[in-house]
């Protein structure tokens, strides 16, 4: 199979909102994946799907290329990498044809009258590489940006973009489990301290002794979560080792993800003309990542 080119139109799985469409998230899946199955494994997670008054929730699927890590097997990656670390060179032709290819995404939120700054890009995994990469050299306007369990290489093309541009920085956030043996926790906390002293605002949270494991237990995510109303619906259903191998962190980093998210956005949709704010308390400051969202 050819190379993608920067003309192909990804499939997109769509959440529309419950009423008036005035923002857009857009979620990157993980290496291998696919829009339909991230949007079925979270309303796997919450008994319902994700949905949102205001937002609409876009789960593009990567088109299927070579991918050298699978010995050039054919695989649904957002770009194709020597191998999973981050001490190689990025590749960079295949990074950038895909940001090629989600531009032509952001600009039909835009055209449909979406605002750039009402766009929050992210990803878990791959896709939150892939989204830093979109985010931080292409569109430094949107509304933010989120990555769980991912990293950007120590020579990364963001790093050297951020480096010649200055302005106004879409704010990140992060997280990671320290135990994670497919993607290191200190490659993940790398990215976001060379991130934050090339300007970027973010917001790290690291999960202690979470490992990409069959079977990791959940009490550490109900033991966050249910101070906060938010108790753990179920645990991950039947999959294949290869992908509950993956999915096993995200499960936990996506129920505080979606807490965060509901306790800013739903406070604030019955309110559209205010601003988020980010929940007050632990390690997180007020004002903070959602505070960009309007709703």
């Amino acid at each position: 199979m050819a190379a993608v080119s920067g003309s192909v139109r990804l499939q997109r799985c769509v959440v529309s909102p419950a009423g008036r469409h005035s923002a857009s998230l857009i979620f990157l899946h993980g290496s291998g994946d696919s829009g339909q199955g991230l949007r079925k494994w979270i309303k796997q997670v919450l008994n319902q799907d994700l949905t949102f008054q205001h937002i609409k929730i876009i789960y593009p699927t990567a088109p299927p290329r070579p991918y050298t890590p699978m010995k050039g097997g054919i695989s649904n990656v957002w770009f194709d990498r020597v191998k999973i670390s981050n001490d190689c060179p990025e590749h960079l032709e295949s990074i950038d044809v895909m940001c090629q290819v989600l531009t032509e995404l952001i600009n039909d939120e835009v055209q449909s009258g979406i605002k750039k700054n009402r766009i929050l890009i992210g990803g878990f995994s791959m896709g939150g590489c892939m989204a830093m990469h979109v985010a931080y050299r292409n569109h430094r306007d949107v509304a933010g940006v989120f990555a769980l369990s991912s990293f950007l290489n120590k020579t990364s093309a963001v790093y050297q973009a951020l480096q010649k541009r200055g302005g106004e920085l879409p704010e990140l956030f992060q997280c990671h489990g320290t135990a994670d043996e497919l993607v290191l926790h200190a490659w993940g906390k790398e990215t976001n301290s060379v991130l934050q002293s090339l300007g970027v605002s973010t917001t790290f949270h690291t999960f202690p002794g979470l490992y990409h494991e069959l079977s990791t237990d959940l009490t550490l995510l109900s033991s966050e979560v249910a101070p906060r109303q938010c108790l753990l619906q179920d645990r991950l259903g039947p999959a294949s080792r290869r992908h509950v191998f993956e999915f096993q962190l995200f499960q936990l980093e996506c129920e505080v993800f979606l807490w965060l998210m509901e306790h800013t956005l739903f406070q604030a949709l019955t309110n559209p003309s205010e601003f988020l704010l980010f929940p007050s308390g632990g390690s997180c400051s007020p004002q903070q990542i959602w505070g960009f969202m309007l709703c």
